[in-house]
């Protein structure tokens, strides 16, 4: 099975991407990705300044979930810079920089000053549910909200693709997927960690993460992460490009969210449990999905569920 595409002129060997957060840090930690097979790599949230996150502890994972509570730390510009002007030396795959900021005039700051580093897509947080206590609700959260940062945005990007990164909790997510769609967004990264959850230690009978509650990423999540795919793709008729990411560990999770509506595919928690190796592993057992199932390219997927179900009604 085919697994490269170019995608809004960019050309990915494969769609498995390194979500935002995980090895996101240095140049070093994305070539180290590449290396791994990976098809496109994230950076982490890249503030206009200096933020410092949360204090630890700040992830707690089991087989079933994982608590993050980081808090989104950040250098700033100026060392995303750096790292991002060394990987573009000689840049393997291509890069998505993921961008956050506490406002929508600083949202557009900080992509003009990241969008100097000319990255291949620019991805924009305005989901994280953890810093909540120190900013207030996510943007993702409001469809006014949501609709003005993806134009404030769109107002500096030129011609480098806007992905919006959504969150799950919300009433609707494809309500808000359409406001960001006419305010121009290219595409979507669908989802974001869902909760805040929490998790207690039976000894202290306290919570366990520092800050309390955390997001929930891994495998519990991944029903969820379909059903939002799902609905966004079908909000948007499918003409807008999704990332789809949450709880992806093997070759059939990728394809599930692929016939959701994903074009792309994050992977970020499988990383603990499968080890570096595990973008070819997904690689591999997708094409050995379409082997055996006669699909020859996995551009047939993309959609596949929405398609299936307009021949049943």
């Amino acid at each position: 099975m085919k697994l490269s595409q170019t995608l809004l002129g960019i050309d990915f060997k494969n769609p498995t991407v390194l979500a935002s957060g995980i090895w996101g840090i240095t140049a070093a930690s994305w070539r180290r990705a590449a290396k791994c097979g990976v098809g496109a790599v994230t950076t982490k949230s890249l503030w206009l300044h200096e933020h410092k996150g949360h204090r630890n502890p700040t992830i707690i994972s089991t087989d079933h979930w994982t608590l993050n509570a980081v808090g989104v730390p950040d250098a700033g510009v100026e060392k995303a810079r750096e790292e991002i002007g060394s990987f573009n030396k000689n840049k393997p795959v291509p890069l998505i920089a993921n961008i956050i900021a506490e406002s929508v005039e600083n949202y557009a700051k900080t992509a003009e000053r990241i969008l100097e580093l000319k990255p291949d897509l620019l991805e924009v947080n305005i989901s994280c549910p953890n810093i909540e206590d120190e900013f207030g609700r996510p943007f993702a959260c409001s469809v006014g909200d949501a609709s003005a940062v993806t134009k404030a945005v769109k107002a500096v990007s030129g011609k480098t693709p806007v992905f919006i990164k959504l969150s799950p909790n919300v009433d609707s997510i494809a309500a808000i997927a359409i406001a960001c769609a006419k305010a121009g967004a290219d595409g979507f990264t669908v989802i974001n960690t869902a909760g805040p959850g929490m998790a207690i230690d039976l000894k202290s009978r306290m919570p366990i993460l520092a800050n309390k509650v955390g997001g929930i990423s891994g495998p519990a999540i991944k029903p969820l992460a379909v059903r939002c795919i799902a609905d966004v793709y079908k909000a948007t008729e499918g003409k807008l490009p999704i990332i789809g990411t949450g709880g992806v560990f093997t070759g059939e999770d990728a394809i599930e969210l692929m016939l959701a509506g994903a074009t792309l595919i994050g992977i970020g928690t499988a990383l603990a449990d499968r080890g570096e190796n595990v973008f070819k592993l997904v690689c591999d057992e997708m094409a050995d999905w379409g082997k055996k199932n006669g699909v020859k390219d996995m551009k047939e997927l993309i959609g596949g569920m929405h398609r299936e179900l307009q021949k049943k009604s």
